[in-house]
């Protein structure tokens, strides 16, 4: 048998390499929600910053309602990245789905409203009331279970007389016009929204829980994906901080781009005002406080959502995003 010589060995190798790059996928699948928390999802998308940076790669764009939808298209192998709560992507990450974060969205961004005929003034004033979740599990559910046991209440599935009731957040001001329930925890725009409808601010952003200094949304990505597609995985974290730019620098065209995209997911239009209240009490950024993180990770566990905590430095990856921010 004839030796191969190092320098033919090194000439494949690098053209198998090479074929490989060239095989990058063509095709990016992106989740969003069209939620305020979702701002740089939304702008990225609506003004065409992922797509100019994906170059020809094609950016194919899937609305969600809750993080359970988007746990079940990962599972299922229907989407390649999204922008979803933490909580979600912490229980499919412990239960195997193979995803990693790979940046910060939001943080704050979700507050407490009562129904305006509803009686309830304070948190301890949900005893005995249905309240209005995105869904089981979700970062508004785990930290609506937080607030209820600071203030000596529990929900019903846990010996309480509080009823947590999952609706998409889109449906909830249908849901309070209906007498549906009485209160809900929910990202804005929605929280806002239902303001305008006459429902009572109970707990802003910043007293839901660490005065506002907590992670609501990440983007998250199939790591197989992401093993394979590096460069498309840049190409999507520099859209993302371009988004980012954008928001901080145009808040007029922030709140046009963001009214756009969830009115075409939607077909409901939040008004400037519903907007800007709602961009206020929400700050876009691509970092994340891992200290609230594991926190947040230690509710979700308080909640009975998981039988233990994540290891942050495999649930994380900031590399890529910090490389890309300098």
């Amino acid at each position: 048998m004839k030796s191969v010589s190092p320098l033919l060995a090194l000439a494949t190798l690098a053209l198998t390499l090479g074929t490989a790059h060239a095989q990058e996928a063509k095709e990016l699948r992106l989740g969003v929600f069209p939620n305020v928390t979702h701002a740089a999802g939304l702008v990225g998308i609506q003004r065409g910053l992922f797509q100019k940076e994906l170059g020809g790669v094609k950016l194919t764009v899937r609305e969600f309602a809750n993080g359970s939808q988007i746990n079940e298209a990962f599972a299922a192998g229907a989407i390649d990245a999204a922008y979803v709560g933490p909580g979600p992507a912490m229980n499919a990450f412990m239960r195997g789905v193979p995803i990693q974060v790979y940046a910060g969205a939001a943080n704050a961004g979700a507050v407490l409203v009562g129904r305006g005929d509803s009686g309830v003034r304070t948190v301890k004033g949900l005893a005995g009331k249905k309240v209005a979740v995105p869904t089981r599990g979700s970062t508004q559910d785990i930290s609506l279970r937080h607030l209820l046991h600071e203030n000596g209440l529990k929900a019903s599935d846990e010996g309480g007389n509080v009823t947590i009731v999952p609706i998409d957040p889109a449906n909830m001001p249908a849901a309070f016009a209906g007498k549906q329930v009485d209160a809900a925890l929910v990202q804005e725009p929605w929280g806002a929204v239902m303001e305008g409808q006459g429902a009572r601010l109970i707990a802003n952003e910043k007293a839901i829980w660490a005065g506002g200094n907590y992670t609501t949304t990440v983007l998250v990505l199939n790591t197989r994906f992401a093993a394979q597609n590096p460069e498309v995985v840049k190409g999507l974290l520099r859209g993302h901080l371009a988004a980012i730019r954008y928001i901080s620098g145009s808040n007029a065209g922030a709140q046009k781009a963001v009214a756009d995209q969830i009115a075409a997911f939607t077909g409901k239009r939040p008004s400037t005002n519903e907007l800007f209240k709602a961009l206020a009490r929400t700050r876009v950024t691509w970092d994340i406080n891992l200290g609230t993180l594991a926190e947040y990770a230690q509710l979700n566990k308080e909640a009975g959502f998981a039988r233990d905590v994540p290891d942050l430095n495999r649930f994380v990856n900031l590399s890529v995003v910090r490389g890309l921010a300098k």
